[in-house]
């Protein structure tokens, strides 16, 4: 997510930290407004019916232990 930077800062800060996740151009605040994004690194988790599930403000250790065993589960959950 990022907060109302141009498309080429943004494409440009990707581009150098090898980002493959999906990234927005939150354009207009709408998207940070929704999922009440204060800061950043801001992980939200979405439902496959599109609604929000959880949220994590901060750096948080996504690759190992519970949180990436929580991950697993929920990519695998029905």
């Amino acid at each position: 997510m990022n907060f109302k930077e141009s498309a080429e800062k943004v494409a440009a800060w990707v581009k150098a930290k090898g980002v493959t996740a999906t990234v927005a151009l939150d354009r207009d605040g709408a998207v940070t407004a929704l999922y009440r994004i204060t800061g950043t690194p801001t992980v939200v988790l979405i439902g496959r019916d599109g609604t929000m599930i959880a949220r994590a403000v901060g750096p948080q250790g996504w690759t190992s232990g519970s949180a990436r065993q929580l991950l697993d589960m929920l990519v695998k959950a029905p």
